[in-house]
């Protein structure tokens, strides 16, 4: 990398799936096939999490492969089929661990990388995790961890998190005040396994813990529960869930945020009405929550697709309007309308005096009325597009959904401004709120 800035592109940041074990839980699927490669509805398993990380813009792989290595490398060859690079490290006939096999992969390794493994399926927003460890690496921090928020449910909880920070990682010595877990993507400098011998065995958690306790390991909270096919349970489980989202087609509908969503805010700094700016200005707008539970019971995937440029023009962080991001969707989750994914442009090209996050300030695809916010989701979901909706309150919105080819709907007044910005791009629909269009909704059966 060139620059520290370099970490908040998901093309100059290296990935390393960790792929070396036997698989010994799952006997029977396993005696002839690594885990990565067991069969899912048709497709091996790592080729979901795989595009998932393709979809997110991560180009140079490494994979750290050891039991039945060849078959993993001659069905992703060198990743050309992906659009990516995959480079190949092997743990060969002795048990390495995790740590141990990453040592191994010394050589190839760049001075940072983020760690993932091909037995897990991990849907989170993947350049939130480079941003806080960017912002943590300027502190000082040697490495990230991705933490949910457990309470023992899914598993032994291992991460006291305080005030923001992991206090203290141990997945051997759980204690009360530990009510978070790791969630299975993390991000290292190399540094931290430069000083251990090659071929030694190391398990990677002891690498966490002694960063956590020397307080250099950056947290990054997830909502999203994580999928794995340790046994042929969890296996069964994952594999009715890529059915329901991979292989049956969904009509979604898309909303704008602001004005839509939740109420614009009055900042008594610029004296204008805008969106909030921390999760304390953030309200619902009236029966906004009644309306997201209607179109989820009526078969919908919800989106929010966000322009969210405060940031980038220097009227809070990029950290900020995540939090805003993670709020909404912990709202959604506890009022039994959960959000199946928000997808926020924080770009403009437009920069302050205030601006301090200058790698914000660019040209992009994203910026609505641009379509890449919706080309992310279309890439990891099976959308009906011909049965979805497009639903914001700005002329943007609108030209967004007709060039995503999408039906699009006004939610305010059809203004005589609008009028004539929209020029043929007419609404199908005009609802004086998301919760009368969600009432006009049609049922969106499954395909």
């Amino acid at each position: 990398m060139d620059s520290l800035e370099d970490l908040l592109e998901p093309e100059k940041v290296q990935v390393v799936v960790m792929m070396g074990g036997m698989g010994t839980r799952l006997k029977g699927y396993t005696d002839h096939c690594p885990k990565p490669l067991i069969d899912v509805n048709g497709k091996p398993f790592f080729a979901y999490q795989l595009q998932l990380l393709v979809n997110a813009g991560f180009q140079k792989f490494l994979f750290c492969v050891g039991y039945h290595a060849p078959m993993i490398e001659a069905y992703f060859g060198d990743g050309s089929a992906y659009g990516i690079h995959i480079t190949y490290s092997y743990d060969g006939e002795k048990l390495l661990g995790t740590g141990g096999a990453i040592r191994k992969a010394m050589p190839y390794l760049e001075h940072d990388f983020m760690v993932v493994y091909g037995d897990s399926f991990m849907d989170i927003d993947y350049t939130e995790v480079l941003y806080r460890y960017y912002v943590g690496k300027k502190s000082g921090a040697r490495a990230l961890m991705t933490i949910l928020k457990n309470d023992s449910l899914l598993d032994q909880s291992n991460v006291i998190y305080e005030d923001g920070r992991i206090v203290l990682y141990d997945k051997m010595h759980p204690v009360s005040q530990m009510h978070y877990i790791d969630y299975g993507v993390c991000m290292y400098e190399r540094t931290l396994f430069e000083h251990y011998e090659p071929g030694c065995f190391l398990d990677v958690a002891d690498i966490q813990k002694s960063v956590s306790v020397e307080r250099k390991l950056e947290a990054c909270l997830v909502r999203k529960r994580f999928y794995e096919i340790g046994t042929p349970g969890s296996l069964k489980e994952f594999e009715a869930y890529a059915n329901k989202r991979f292989a049956k087609k969904r009509p979604a509908v898309f909303l704008d945020r602001d004005g839509v969503v939740n109420e614009i805010v009055f900042n008594e700094d610029t004296e204008e009405l805008e969106s909030p700016l921390k999760t304390c200005q953030f309200s619902f707008m009236d029966r906004a929550l009644e309306a997201l539970r209607i179109i989820k019971e009526k078969g919908y995937y919800i989106f929010i697709v966000t322009n969210q440029p405060a940031a980038a023009k220097g009227k809070t962080t990029l950290g900020q309007l995540y939090e805003i991001n993670q709020y909404l969707l912990d709202q959604s989750i506890k009022n039994h309308c959960e959000i199946d994914g928000i997808f926020m442009c924080p770009h403009s090209e437009k920069r302050t005096a205030y601006t301090k996050e200058t790698f914000l300030n660019r040209r992009c695809n994203c910026r609505k009325p641009e379509t890449g916010l919706f080309q992310r989701a279309l890439g990891t979901y099976a959308v009906d597009l011909e049965r979805s909706y497009m639903a914001g309150d700005s002329y943007t919105d609108v030209l967004a959904g007709h060039r995503a080819g999408i039906q699009a709907v006004l939610i305010g007044n059809l203004k005589c401004d609008l009028c004539a910005r929209l020029q043929d791009c007419k609404p199908k629909m005009i609802c004086a709120s998301l919760y009368e269009f969600s009432k006009q909704l049609p049922k969106g059966d499954i395909k």
